[in-house]
């Protein structure tokens, strides 16, 4: 998985070294780490990670 352009979330609290990056294949495929674990690489198809995002942000609470 070399070559691979990691992107941090937008949601990485500042410059703290505990986040989720991303990256994305030429196929397509998408692949997720930790980035206090980077050797562990979860892949995802794209429309399953569409599809859990959608889900996370209707049941995430408010925070009101």
């Amino acid at each position: 998985m070399t070559g691979l352009r990691w992107q941090k979330s937008t949601y990485s609290e500042g410059g703290a070294d505990t986040c989720v990056e991303v990256a994305r294949e030429q196929t397509g495929t998408v692949r997720l780490r930790e980035s206090v674990t980077p050797s562990t690489v979860a892949t995802v198809a794209p429309y399953a990670l569409v599809a859990l995002i959608d889900w996370a942000k209707r049941e995430a609470p408010s925070g009101d």
